[in-house]
Parts: structure tokens; C-alpha cells; sequence
């Protein structure tokens, strides 16, 4: 089997590292190499890396490197030397097969890059509510077509290098990118869904604001997926008025379209609930179910302020900015 290189980033994610890092000591397939990259923390994670490195249970180096999530990937990618990268994040809790289950497809020489799974670790009804709503089911997957977080991605490091690393120039939505990039060049990820991290969603609808708005911004910045934001702004800044305007002076039974729509928005999250809530109380079932379209309002809200912030940024910028979709 080829060498294998984990190559984490971190700022001020001291609470968070110790559970990471006995996930990753304990794995059936232990790496052979760890490279973490400190983007520049001032709370307590040098000393717990520090703790670590004297301890001996992994194979762990540390690389200090200030600047944006991007420039910390590719300097600890640079480091490696490993022929397979394993990329994950400091928030996250890997179950004990992950790395096996996900290095395990490079057995095959003909695959490039492989896509593990993340799956919500809820530690309260509200985080519950919110994994429900935006984070998707394996069922919902399609697997030829999955572009994967890097919470949970490995690839050759002969591919980082041919498709130029991560875009270094973009501060969110850069590992969407690198997949883009990824798939265009060598096709479709070999999906892995036994590769788990257990992820906590956000614990506050600020917090998820603040995330949804910088994710819109870098899709600003990078000019995807504009048919889903013009979509969004038609929807509640056009359809959504017109209807209640059209209730309101020509007839009441335009808003029985309301009732058509709201199901179709908030549907998803409530389905998810059934089962991600199955060990709720009947309360807090009910509470979760409440929370479930004030997140997506929130989130769509966070996207709408977010995505022109990055379109303008880009006009100001695309004198400096590579085409990311040339290969």
C-alpha cells in the first residue's frame, strides 16, 4: 500500500483538536504521516499539538503558516511525503475506519481521487434542526456526481499538483473548486460512504449566518452557480411578494399557492428530521420541527447578502483572479 499523509488545518480550534486527534490515533489504518498546519492560533492549540507531538501516538508534524484555509492546505500538502493525501478539518470526529475506507480504492492505480462522507453529530435539538436541514442523506447522493467536502476527500499528490492546489486566491467554497478541477481533469471521485467524519453543525443561528453568507460570498467570488442565487432572489424577491399582492387585491385563492410552497421549501429538513430526531422527546421533536424553516429562511437570507458582496469583489478583482476553469 502506498504511503499515506493526513494533512489537517487549524486556527484556534483547541476545544476541538484533543477528540480529532484520539479519532485519528485510533484508526484501523494508521497513517504514516501527519501534517497539520496552524494558520496562526492564539488560544491553547499550539500547546495541545505540542502535547501530542510529545506523546507519540501519531506520527504528527506541525507547520505554521498565517493565511487563509487554502495557503494551509498547500503548504502541509507541499511538506508531505506521502503519494496519497487524506484532507480532513480540526471540527470534525473520524469514525475508526475512515482512513482505511478511504485510502483503500488507490489500490487501483487507475483511481485519482476518492470521496469519503460526513454525516451531522448533533449536541443539542436546535443543531439537530439544523444538520436535518442543510446537510444531505446518503440516500440523497449521487454518487458519479458527488463533489466532496474536505472534511472527508483523499486524492494523489500527483493530482493536487496537476490541477495547482487550492485556489489560494479564495477564501471560501476553495475545496468546491479543487473538486471542479479534479473532476474535470480525471472524471468522477470514487465514492467511499464508509469513510465518516461526524460533523457538528452549527450551534447558533448567528454562527450559521455568518457561514451561509461567507459561503455565497465565495461563490461570488468565483462565479458559481449562478442559476441557483437568480432562482433564490426571484423566489423571495418576486414570486413571494407577487403572490401575496395578487391575495390581497385580486383574489384570496392566490395565497393558497403559499400553501403549495412552503411544504416544497421546508419538506426536506422535515423529512431528514423523522429520522435524525428519531430519539427526541415529542417537545423537543416539535421544537426541532419549528426551527427547521427559520434555518432555511436564514440561510437563504445569509446567501442572498452574501453572493453580490463576492460578484462585486470579483469585478473589482478579475484582473487578478485565474480562470480556475481552465485546466
Amino acid at each position: 500500500m502506498s504511503k499515506v499523509s493526513v494533512v489537517i488545518t487549524v486556527l484556534n480550534e483547541a476545544e476541538h483538536l484533543p477528540r480529532l486527534l484520539e479519532s485519528l490515533a485510533i484508526q484501523t489504518r494508521q497513517p504514516d504521516e501527519v501534517i497539520i498546519c496552524d494558520g496562526g492560533s492564539t488560544d491553547q492549540t499550539p500547546e495541545v499539538l505540542a502535547t501530542w507531538q510529545a506523546s507519540g501516538r501519531l506520527p504528527l508534524s506541525v507547520l505554521l503558516r498565517p493565511g487563509n484555509i487554502s495557503q494551509g492546505r498547500n503548504a502541509a500538502i507541499a511538506k508531505t511525503t506521502g503519494e496519497i493525501i487524506a484532507v480532513t478539518d480540526a471540527g470534525v470526529r473520524l469514525s475508526p475506519q475512515w482512513l482505511e475506507e478511504l485510502t483503500a480504492p488507490f489500490a487501483d492505480e487507475r483511481v485519482h481521487a476518492v470521496a469519503g462522507f460526513f454525516v451531522p453529530d448533533p449536541q443539542s435539538v436546535f443543531e439537530t434542526a439544523m444538520g436535518a436541514t442543510v446537510l444531505p442523506e446518503l440516500r440523497e447522493i449521487k454518487a458519479a456526481r458527488f463533489l466532496p467536502s474536505s472534511r472527508s476527500v483523499a486524492f494523489r499528490k500527483t493530482v493536487w499538483a496537476a490541477v495547482g492546489g487550492y485556489p489560494e486566491w479564495l477564501d471560501y467554497c476553495e475545496d468546491l473548486i479543487f473538486d471542479l478541477r479534479i473532476y474535470k481533469k480525471y472524471g468522477p471521485f470514487v465514492f467511499a460512504p464508509d469513510a465518516l467524519v461526524h460533523f457538528r453543525p452549527r450551534s447558533s443561528l448567528r454562527d450559521f449566518f455568518i457561514q451561509y453568507y461567507r459561503y455565497a460570498r465565495g461563490d461570488g467570488k468565483a462565479d458559481l452557480w449562478r442559476m441557483r442565487h437568480a432562482i433564490r432572489y426571484l423566489t423571495y424577491l418576486v414570486a413571494v411578494p407577487a403572490i401575496g399582492l395578487a391575495g390581497a387585491t385580486a383574489h384570496p385563492a392566490w395565497l393558497a399557492f403559499y400553501l403549495l410552497a412552503i411544504p416544497g421549501m421546508f419538506w426536506p429538513g422535515w423529512r431528514r428530521l423523522c429520522r435524525v430526531g428519531k430519539e427526541l422527546s415529542t417537545a423537543h421533536k416539535l421544537q426541532a420541527a419549528l426551527w427547521v424553516p427559520i434555518i432555511r429562511i436564514t440561510g437563504d437570507v445569509a446567501k442572498m447578502i452574501g453572493y453580490p458582496v463576492g460578484v462585486w469583489w470579483r469585478l473589482k478583482h478579475r484582473a487578478n483572479i485565474p480562470d480556475w476553469r481552465e485546466i
